[in-house]
């Protein structure tokens, strides 16, 4: 039997600072700085999240401190200018907040980073209560898989999977997230699928595969 898929629930943090609709300028400022984090969720009710202020929404406050826009420049950046004259964090943050589900798997939730282009997604519940965030370095935990666990991992699912036969012949050694697959094995058609298999294991970096069949 394969492992699980490492999800968005096992990276997560989930201690989360987040602020109501009402906190004002000084108040999200603030909070950024103690808790060091550069984005807050904005919650409502029993933590359901309804945005996200990040440093940027609050440095086009300092962006346009001295600097008037002329009359096409505000017209072209309306949402940023509004932006600039606001104080509480419900005019300040972007909604609705792009999120995610505990059960997300990590490359979903990199996928919908990149092309949404935030550095974190506040994590909810299927009524939209917090559980968590989840932010670029969390998503990198997984590659501090111990190599030991990744070796047993790629035997027992790839290697013993697709060669039941001929796997005491198959050496799998890690190093560094880098698995090397070598030995001989009776059906070689199969090797390419034991290295696109092996790529899938949560934690590995890269692959090198040394794998050919028996009598090549």
């Amino acid at each position: 039997m394969t492992s699980q898929p490492f999800t968005v629930a096992d990276v997560m943090t989930r201690k989360v600072v987040a602020v109501l609709p009402g906190a004002d300028f000084k108040e999200l400022v603030t909070t950024m700085l103690r808790w060091k984090v550069t984005a807050l969720p904005v919650v409502e009710g029993e933590g359901r999240v309804v945005g996200v202020v990040s440093e940027a929404d609050l440095l086009l406050k300092e962006e346009f401190h001295e600097h008037r826009l002329g009359l096409v420049e505000q017209l072209r950046r309306l949402d940023a200018t509004a932006k600039a004259g606001s104080r509480r964090a419900d005019e300040l943050m972007t909604s609705p907040a792009v999120t995610v589900t505990p059960g997300a798997s990590l490359p979903y939730a990199a996928r919908l980073m990149a092309t949404r282009r935030v550095k974190r997604l506040p994590v909810v519940d299927a009524s939209g209560t917090i559980q968590g965030i989840v932010s670029r370095s969390d998503l990198l935990k997984v590659f501090l898989r111990p190599d030991d666990e990744v070796a047993a991992v790629v035997r027992r699912d790839v290697v013993e999977h697709l060669f039941p036969i001929s796997r005491q012949q198959v050496d799998v050694r890690v190093d560094a997230g880098v698995v090397i697959l070598s030995g001989q094995v009776r059906d070689g058609t199969l090797i390419p699928l034991a290295e696109r298999l092996t790529r899938a294991v949560e934690g590995v970096v890269d692959v090198r595969c040394e794998l050919v069949a028996d009598g090549a």
